[in-house]
């Protein structure tokens, strides 16, 4: 957005003047509409309605709770701070030389942020979870490579935002040190991070209200009988009791639910939606698919089938037009980001595991390099940018679209590997790329898993392939 400060003088009278609050978030509506519909001609224009949609629905949870003070004054301080100026509108001197002097030595522009999972280490154990998470016994990434890593991000990157992921981020501990550690550190970063919530106790949200630079993404299946169902008896009750320690401390939270065959039909409701947004006070929610990765290769039924698929995308776009609820869906969301965000591509990120594998995303299970290995060889993060295997990645979303924004291809069908699993086999994996583990190395040799990818893709080409041509292509 232009005019960084006034933008930021805005969101802080927001935060104060209640009574004019509602003529303030008005005024800041129509700013967002005008930058992003009337000011920047380079995308299509049914494209970037969604993307004012998504950022007006993001405004209004963010004021909807500030309203019920879920979110405090010195929270929102920080967050405007460290989220809005040093992350969403970072367009300074300085930041531009850095990523020239970054685009000259490694070809492109930096990503935006990475994800980084520092430990295995879980204390649940649920049911097709990526993550495959096992007991103390996980591998756990040493606090000094993870304060590197960090540091990295922040100066290579010139990037003030990285998602934690797991395992659970709050059993991590190393060299007597937690992750609370860092956030301290890098307080001029944000942090999202991705939780199963039992362990955000009062003492936690307390800490994590003083920092200021973190948000908790609480992972739900549903409702109690769906969460418990996959995650465990009794989970449920103690997410609820993190939504009330969060709320009572002031640190806006947000939800990440996996959609599956088996809870599709309460993410077609309003009543999910209004439950979490209204009643529990969530400012955000993100919502996935499951994957057949890990522990899910051999729950192909458990997958949204393409059909079901585009009931998702439907009432995703009623929940940001009539409901202003944060939501995306990372799958039917793809026009909000320009399509797939791996591959290290800048706008995007790459991942990092428990084992220090690098990869192009966390649903992408493959990769080239090792940060151990890196840095034993006197190199960075940033030289994973450079394999084959992120190259072509990067290649394949160009073609797709980032060449040409103004007639990009589907970006109802943005994955890479999930969408476009012939492609990704023939023209973007290597030779000399290696599978996260045993499962993944046997997908490669797996007629049944091929054959069922490509069955998938095919129909949900057919199905999205005219809502893309109507509601986009043919919508100027």
């Amino acid at each position: 957005m232009k005019n960084r400060k006034l933008v930021s003088q805005t969101l802080s009278k927001i935060a104060r003047y209640r009574f004019a609050r509602n003529h303030l978030v008005k005024l800041l509506d129509d700013r967002i509409y005008n930058d992003i519909l009337k000011d920047d001609d380079h995308y299509l224009k049914p494209v970037q309605l969604k993307r004012y949609q998504f950022m007006s629905a993001m405004l209004h949870s963010a004021v909807r709770n500030i309203n019920k003070k879920y979110i405090s004054k010195q929270v929102l301080d920080k967050i405007i701070e460290v989220l809005v100026e040093n992350s969403f509108m970072n367009n300074t001197e300085k930041h531009k030389e850095k990523f020239k002097k970054f685009s000259e030595k490694y070809g492109n522009n930096p990503p935006t942020f990475i994800v980084l999972s520092p430990t295995q280490r879980c204390n649940l154990h649920c049911t097709g979870c990526y993550a495959s998470s096992d007991s103390n016994t996980s591998p756990t990434i040493p606090y000094s490579t993870v304060d590197k890593i960090v540091g990295e991000v922040h100066d290579l990157f010139d990037s003030s935002f990285i998602t934690i992921s797991g395992g659970e981020p709050f059993m991590y501990k190393s060299e007597n040190k937690t992750l609370l550690d860092i956030f301290e550190k890098y307080n001029d970063m944000f942090f999202l991070v991705y939780t199963n919530g039992t362990l955000i106790t009062p003492e936690i949200s307390k800490r994590l209200a003083k920092l200021g630079n973190v948000t908790p993404a609480i992972s739900v299946e549903g409702y109690e009988k769906e969460t418990d169902e996959r995650r465990g008896k009794g989970v449920y009750k103690k997410i609820l009791n993190a939504f009330k320690n969060l709320r009572e401390a002031g640190v806006p939270f947000g939800i990440s639910v996996t959609a599956t065959s088996k809870n599709l039909h309460l993410l077609l409701t309003d009543e999910f939606y209004d439950f979490y947004f209204k009643k529990m006070g969530a400012t955000y929610m993100w919502q996935f698919q499951l994957m057949p990765i890990g522990r899910g290769k051999e729950i192909f039924d458990l997958m949204v089938g393409p059909e079901d698929r585009i009931k998702l995308y439907n009432i995703w776009k009623k929940i940001l037009s009539e409901k202003k609820y944060c939501m995306a869906d990372f799958w039917n969301s793809g026009i909000l980001t320009n399509g797939c965000i791996a591959y290290g591509r800048h706008g995007g990120y790459f991942y990092i595991d428990w084992n220090g594998n690098i990869m192009p995303c966390v649903f992408v299970p493959y990769y080239v390099d090792n940060i151990y290995k890196l840095y034993e060889n006197g190199k960075t993060i940033a030289d994973a940018l450079t394999s084959e295997f992120m190259k072509n990645g990067r290649e394949w979303q160009n073609k797709y679209g980032l060449d040409n924004l103004k007639f990009p291809d589907n970006w109802l069908m943005p994955c890479s590997i999930r969408d476009h699993y012939e492609t990704f086999r023939k023209s973007i994996i290597t030779k000399d790329t290696k599978g996260e583990d045993s499962v993944a190395e046997a997908i490669l040799d797996d007629k049944e898993y091929y054959d069922s990818l490509i069955e998938y893709d095919n129909k949900l080409e057919s199905l999205s392939r005219k809502i893309w041509e109507k509601e986009y292509l043919n919508n100027k």
